[in-house]
């Protein structure tokens, strides 16, 4: 019916044309922002819901295992192994990271 001059368009349906549109507009907009704001409250409570408490997060770091002694021994011993490995590399003249063959250690022993 958009092919019907302005005027016929206002006698025959009351209301002109662009009151009509500007009204489709702000309906389509208000109906936009339903969804969005309907989206953003389902995915809140949603979070609300997944989200531990207090007393679930103070067990769920007592599980961790930087709490567990034996990791934390475990971690001290490669972090000891390290540093001396990097001290003889210091210690040394040799380039201790080029290596003409790998598979072989430079003592001479196989890898």
């Amino acid at each position: 019916m958009s092919w019907l001059p302005s005027r016929l368009w206002e006698e025959a349906y009351g209301t002109s044309f662009v009151v009509q549109s500007a009204m489709e507009v702000a309906r389509k907009a208000l109906v936009a922002v339903a969804v969005l704001g309907a989206g953003a409250g389902v995915g809140s409570i949603l979070f609300a819901l997944v989200t531990p408490g207090e007393l679930q997060k103070q067990s769920m770091l007592q599980e961790m295992p930087e709490r567990d002694s034996r990791h934390r021994d475990e971690a001290v011993r490669t972090t000891e192994l390290v540093m001396a490995t990097l001290k003889d590399a210091a210690a040394t003249k040799e380039n201790v990271a080029w290596r003409r063959n790998w598979t072989v250690s430079g003592d001479g022993r196989s890898a």
